[in-house]
């Protein structure tokens, strides 16, 4: 072994007893492109890693990613590792905090797009609104219709069609002879049919 390099974990120091595992040392090492410490640090680290990230992202999988994402980071920028600023494993879980975030607020604004495009894009059921529209239309049709009939016209189809009620009942309602009741009740149709345009 060379003795100029630093005991890192996992390796046996000059003397030969083993090492105690140091972050500080296999951040320096990586820094400097030194992919066995890279792999050492990584064994090291990524069982926090990985519980801090489901921990923020509450998935498994996307955690695995975060994870990934997060020790690719710590490769790349090692060298911005400063030791006097904090220990190592503070300045990997910022890290590793700050991408479990992003992703968290990328999840979250992918939601928000995807209910936003569904909404707008929702298909209408315009059979449904039609018939409504319709229906309200023809209300309204017949309504103003029934203000061309006579009092008399109007009592007697509102009772019959709208009430519900028998001729006979509605000739009882009204005082009238049964045949009078049928007659104002067929002489408000056949004006409400005219009103409205529709043949006889």
């Amino acid at each position: 072994m060379d003795p100029t390099r630093p005991a890192v974990a996992g390796v046996p120091s000059p003397e030969g007893a083993p090492a105690t595992p140091d972050l500080g040392d296999l951040m320096n090492l990586s820094a400097r492109g030194d992919q066995a410490a890279f792999a050492q640090l990584y064994d090291a680290i990524a069982a926090r890693v990985f519980g801090l990230a489901v921990r923020v992202v509450r998935d498994p999988a996307q955690a695995e990613e975060v994870t990934q994402e997060s020790l690719l980071e710590i490769w790349r920028t090692a060298s911005r590792y400063d030791g006097e600023l904090g220990s190592p494993m503070a300045w990997i879980l910022t890290i590793v905090h700050r991408k479990a975030v992003d992703r968290v607020r990328s999840a979250e604004a992918a939601s928000r797009r995807d209910t936003t495009y569904h909404s707008q894009n929702q298909a209408v059921d315009h059979d449904t609104t039609a018939d409504a529209a319709h229906a309200s239309l023809e209300a309204k049709r017949v309504r103003d219709a029934l203000h061309s009939l006579t009092q008399v016209q109007r009592e007697a189809l509102e009772l019959a069609y709208f009430g519900g009620y028998t001729h006979t009942e509605v000739a009882t309602m009204l005082d009238l002879p049964v045949g009078t009741a049928k007659t104002r009740i067929r002489d408000g149709l056949i004006r409400l049919r005219d009103t409205m345009g529709v043949g006889t």
